[in-house]
């Protein structure tokens, strides 16, 4: 397995898992995750439903037969997660959230690994680029 499609995999997990999550979101479930809660969970479960379509559509992107129907390659991935991370950022340092020790943990986390698979993904495409221009 090549290293693009080895990170398209993982993005798509976190994407797959994070959508899940926002799908799932409701009250108990931020007390459990120390996360803000909100009085109506319409916006988390549409951003839920948003991030899952993203997860399949790197799924397709990695998978799909060469004539096949594309999906999001590393460009949209990495547009994607550091925007989310850069944002979700911005709202741990200018918030002002009161969160619980575990809720700062969990969002700076996620953060970091929306950050980290961004620098991959980069990494991953100048490697790329790089052995194709050879």
């Amino acid at each position: 397995m090549n290293t693009s499609r080895m990170v398209l995999i993982v993005d798509a997990a976190i994407n797959l898992l994070l959508g899940i999550l926002l799908l799932l979101f409701s009250a108990p479930l931020a007390r459990l995750l120390g996360v803000p809660a909100v009085t109506l969970s319409f916006y988390p479960n549409i951003l839920g439903g948003v991030l899952f379509g993203i997860g399949l559509a790197l799924l397709i992107e990695c998978f799909r037969p060469l004539d096949g129907l594309g999906g999001l390659g590393l460009g949209g991935a990495i547009a994607i997660n550091l925007c989310g991370g850069l944002v979700l950022v911005a709202w741990l340092i200018t918030g002002e959230l009161s969160l619980p020790l575990r809720g700062q943990i969990f969002l700076w986390t996620l953060a970091l690994v929306l950050m980290v698979i961004s620098a991959i993904e980069l990494h991953v495409h100048l490697i790329m680029r790089a052995k194709s221009n050879d």
